[in-house]
């Protein structure tokens, strides 16, 4: 179904269809059915790809190495240390010697250009695993977790993001729910909305598809009648450490509790959130935002992220799957 991605970059939400989306959203799902009873038939068989982190990664790195070992294929690890792209040697110079060496690259870094100049220079498939723009590859496995959590079509689904509407998951929520036709509420600050030419963006989108996109600065007006509840951490990686003062205050009444959750109206709401999630005080920058502010948790309530409406290790996993379904379409 999504043979047409052949040979494709994937370089934010932006890059594909709603059509190409759905297909995508199937080949996940049959490889995955495919994995899980022992029947997966590799189709990446003496393929290379390089994965390149600027930023250190648990899902992404592991994400395309199980998928890429399934699928017969061979993985290039290069750390924040481990090349010399942007020191000492372009990206684009970069892009144009992997492009001979390997049959596809992942990023995961800083600026979308970067992943931008690789796909226009490597000559083969580029995806994009993170960058401060887009997040593409967790937006496939969120929209796969949800359709798993209910009957409904994504179009029918109504979901909503709580605390920084500005950042790299918020905005591509938003370009993948407008461009299926979701209804999304971002409830954030004010002053932490995207800009009026992402919001124009937004409307584009959702003109064909009927999208409801919205923006709430009232949490408990956000959630009313949401399907699922998502968010991410106040503060993201790169930030200037020194604004976490300023962000918590900020943030604080966008904190998912269960009474947030109960603020629904809807006993079958789910929790979601893209992980490392400040949930309690078992990590070092936990104890250490707990010792500075007194905060237990962060953006989610520990009786939250672990109770039986958290379906957070489900979206860890499709992280796999929705990935391996990217590199069987482009590379297959």
């Amino acid at each position: 179904m999504a043979s047409n991605l052949h040979n494709r970059s994937i370089t934010s939400v932006d890059s594909l269809t709603a059509p190409e989306i759905r297909a995508l959203l199937e080949l996940a799902r049959d490889l995955k059915s495919a994995k899980r009873g022992g029947y997966e038939i590799p189709r990446l068989s003496g393929q290379n790809i390089a994965l390149i982190f600027e930023k250190d990664s648990t899902r992404t790195r592991s994400g395309f190495e199980v998928a890429a070992h399934d699928q017969g294929a061979h993985v290039t690890y290069m750390g924040p240390s481990g090349s010399h792209i942007g020191v000492s040697e372009s990206i684009r110079d970069t892009a144009r010697v992997l492009g001979r060496l390997f049959d596809a690259i992942e990023f995961r870094g800083y600026g979308q250009s970067d992943v931008e100049t690789l796909a226009a220079h490597a000559g083969v498939p580029v995806y994009n695993g993170l960058t401060e723009d887009s997040h593409p590859t967790q937006i496939l496995a969120d929209f796969m977790t949800m359709r798993e959590y209910t009957h409904k079509h994504l179009s029918d689904m109504k979901f909503c993001f709580l605390g920084d509407g500005h950042n790299n998951m918020a905005r591509s929520l938003a370009v993948g729910a407008a461009k299926m036709g979701m209804d999304l509420t971002i409830a954030s600050p004010e002053s932490r909305r995207p800009d009026a030419a992402f919001i124009a963006h937004l409307a584009a989108l959702s003109a064909p598809s009927g999208a409801q996109i919205r923006f709430e600065s009232d949490p408990k007006v956000a959630v009313d009648k949401a399907d699922f509840l998502y968010t991410d951490v106040w503060l993201s990686m790169g930030e200037d450490p020194t604004l976490w003062q300023a962000r918590i205050e900020m943030m604080k009444p966008y904190q998912i509790t269960a009474a947030l959750m109960a603020a629904t109206g809807n006993p079958h709401t789910k929790f979601m959130h893209c992980l490392p999630s400040f949930h309690n005080t078992e990590t070092k920058m936990g104890r250490d935002i707990h010792d500075r502010f007194g905060l237990d948790a962060m953006e989610v309530t520990d009786e939250v992220f672990e109770g039986p409406a958290s379906i957070v290790f489900d979206q860890a996993e499709n992280r796999m799957h929705t990935i391996k379904a990217i590199l069987v379409a482009t590379l297959s």
